[in-house]
């Protein structure tokens, strides 16, 4: 199978998208994006986009992002900005009074 010759190891790179393209004699990939660099032997390569993780998809088993909470300080996966997908987002300022030992 020529999807199973494709091996390849994952680094933290993001993978360039491949469109499989037949010819005469083998299986080849071409370029989803040609202004990507060519992968090399140990990069990991798609054929298939993810599906999305922000709208609920139960076929999936995807929750969707509606109604999380997220930390509006954070670049990371937690952000506001990512997670809530360009739908905006609501802020709730939360004081938390302790006693001090």
């Amino acid at each position: 199978n020529a999807e199973q010759e494709a091996a390849v190891v994952v680094r933290n790179d993001p993978a360039p998208h491949r469109v499989p393209r037949r010819d005469r004699y083998r299986f080849q990939l071409r370029p989803h994006n040609p202004d990507h660099k060519s992968p090399g032997a140990k990069d990991l390569v798609y054929l298939e986009s993810s599906p999305g993780f922000c709208e609920k998809n139960p076929r999936l088993g995807i929750p969707g992002t509606h109604g999380r909470t997220c930390n509006d300080t954070s670049i990371g996966v937690d952000g506001c900005d990512l997670m809530c997908c360009g739908r905006g987002y609501r802020t709730e300022t939360m004081f938390v009074v302790e006693r001090c030992n």
